[in-house]
């Protein structure tokens, strides 16, 4: 996923996102999972190689996906099942290289990494904010048979929208829990909850309060 030409070649006007293919995790028994009167839970989780392979924690993307693992594991273990569907979508489909130039951007601007500036230095580093296509998202769902989620591992509004725009039923939202949350990790958790996102029992900060929620400096570890 590393695509530098989507900032350094402006002569280009059409500019096809790098999402690859999707990898499915199953846990327990798979002929449960059409089964509407059995548990099952899911997180559809796009690819973040900084966090899920390096531990970065400039996001909660690794802790999210270890607990969403921890889920399914538990729904199997009382006799439902549990799914990860994985997708190559590097940096909001944006890539790599991109998503490393915008993490560079927010650390180096003037009065620090802030919620408040979060989706506005993407966009001045890509010019948007996302380029993930949410609405094929739900295929492989429906491929497994999934016809309802009861507890879906997710804080995104868009996922949570393709899905039940879909046709699939998600009984219940599950946000990462706090504890989880890494330190500098909080500015991007408050620009999403003012942006939309799930808040669970986060309370959504206003516009003026997120510049209070501010990222570890560029100059410490």
């Amino acid at each position: 996923g590393m695509y530098p030409e989507l900032i350094t070649r402006t002569d280009l006007e059409v500019f096809l996102p790098p999402i690859g293919g999707s990898t499915i995790y199953i846990f327990g028994d798979p002929q449960t999972i059409p089964d509407e009167s059995k548990t099952l839970t899911v997180r559809v989780h796009d690819e973040c190689n900084g966090s899920d392979v390096f531990g970065s924690d400039i996001c909660t993307c690794r802790p999210y996906l270890f607990h969403g693992i921890e889920e399914c594991i538990a729904t199997a273990q009382a006799g439902g099942a549990g799914v990860i569907v994985y997708n190559r979508k590097e940096g909001r489909a944006l890539g790599e290289v991109t998503k490393f130039m915008v993490y560079n951007a927010r650390k180096r601007q003037e009065g620090g990494d802030t919620a408040q500036q979060y989706f506005k230095r993407t966009e001045d580093v890509a010019g948007v904010q996302d380029v993930r296509f949410q609405e094929l998202m739900p295929d492989p769902l429906h491929w497994l048979g999934v016809t309802r989620i009861h507890r879906f591992i997710s804080m995104s509004n868009m996922k949570y929208d393709a899905v039940t725009e879909s046709g699939i039923v998600i009984d219940e939202r599950v946000d990462i829990p706090e504890e989880l949350i890494p330190c500098d990790a909080h500015v991007e958790i408050d620009a999403k909850v003012f942006a939309g996102y799930f808040a669970g029992s986060k309370k959504q900060k206003t516009f003026d309060e997120l510049s209070g929620t501010v990222g570890r400096a560029f100059d410490k570890q």
